[in-house]
């Protein structure tokens, strides 16, 4: 299993549309997510920052975020969620959120 970690800004004009479009996130986008091997997948807020981790557990990522981005329903999501978020300048062109390094994970300790 891989962990993965992203940012991304809100405008803050479209901050509540954001928020009230994850109170009710679609059933098929979910589906979606979960048919493309992420788990544990959560978005957190501060303030108009946005932090997201996911866990990866399948064997071709590529591929897999590649059946995502060609859903039709994920694509309709998108175009309601995207206009809502403000790149940083390191997310390359036509992305959104920016990949953060992991850089220490607490491990479980050993069974005894």
């Amino acid at each position: 299993m891989k962990r993965h970690a992203q940012t991304v800004r809100l405008r803050p004009e479209r901050r509540e549309e954001h928020l009230a479009l994850h109170r009710s996130v679609w059933p098929e986008v979910e589906a979606t997510l979960r048919a493309a091997h992420f788990r544990n997948y959560t978005i957190f807020l501060r303030g108009d920052v946005l932090f997201s981790y996911f866990e990866y557990d399948g064997d071709d990522f590529d591929a897999d975020t590649a059946a995502v981005a060609a859903d039709s329903g994920t694509q309709r999501w998108w175009r309601l969620t995207d206009p809502c978020r403000q790149p940083w300048p390191d997310a390359g062109p036509g992305g959104i959120w920016s990949d953060l390094e992991e850089i220490w994970h607490l491990k479980e300790e050993p069974t005894k």
